[in-house]
């Protein structure tokens, strides 16, 4: 009686386990939170899973999620909200997630065209150029660094951290492990990489590393990435340049 009573807990217990385990997945939609039209398009991003997806046409989308978990909804020109998960989502369904757009200032712009003379010698100089030195240090596996212009001492800064790589490069990564895990699952994933390469706000990736912007572009340049790349690369260059500096990290730290 006891074995058999044992076997009944035990594969209960079992049933629970394998309950827990099983994918779930959020349905939802999201709408304009003015005119309760849906929105197409909006990423959608479960920041504990780091995976993603965005809405379709009638604004559905479908991701999985677990109770407790965070959403990230993101839209150009439109307020990004996060949402925890709660078990009524997953249980019910076709939860309604609204969001809002921003209003902007704007400010004049000047035009300042090139002022071509027909000559190429000469036009070819007026043409105005990145002035950031790249350069590469053998023995490091990567195409090459970004001195920039805004740091003079850069470069020197960088040969600095070959002598004592460890703890110039620990300052920067030593305490984000967690998040830097979250940044490679992001490259493995396709849909992801193709959603960060158009976008241009970084709010995906200072989400997932728990980071202010300031301190985003503070990474990049103690990298040796100059302003120039930092203001123009679309999100996807960003996160290969961060996942290349902090491997280069792991590499010299062991």
């Amino acid at each position: 009686m006891r074995e058999r009573l044992m076997l009944i807990i035990c594969s209960f217990y079992g049933m629970i386990v394998m309950s827990q385990n099983q994918i779930q997945y959020l349905n939802g939609v999201v709408e304009n939170d003015a005119t309760g039209f849906p929105m197409e398009s909006v990423h959608v991003l479960n920041l504990n899973l780091v995976e993603g997806t965005t809405t379709d046409k009638k604004g559905k989308f479908e991701i999985r999620a677990q109770v407790n978990d965070t959403l990230y909804f993101s839209y150009l020109g439109y307020k990004s909200i996060k949402i925890a998960v709660t078990q009524d989502m997953i249980k019910f369904g076709n939860s309604n997630f609204k969001i809002t757009q921003l209003a902007y200032a704007l400010e004049e712009i000047i035009l300042r065209p090139y002022q071509l003379t027909g000559y190429l010698d000469i036009d070819v100089k007026n043409v105005p150029i990145n002035s950031a030195g790249r350069y590469r240090i053998p023995g490091i596996p990567n195409a090459g660094y970004e001195g920039g212009n805004r740091n003079p001492g850069a470069i020197n800064k960088t040969f600095a951290a070959i002598f004592n790589p460890v703890d110039f490069l620990h300052n920067l990564f030593g305490n984000k492990g967690v998040q830097m895990q979250k940044l490679k699952k992001m490259r493995e994933n396709d849909g992801l990489k193709d959603l960060l390469a158009s976008k241009f706000d970084r709010e995906i990736i200072t989400q997932l590393l728990n980071i202010d912007r300031i301190d985003l572009d503070e990474i990049l340049r103690n990298c040796n990435y100059s302003d120039t790349f930092i203001k123009e690369s679309n999100d996807l260059q960003i996160l290969e340049a961060i996942s290349g500096c902090y491997e280069e990290y792991r590499v010299l730290q062991f």
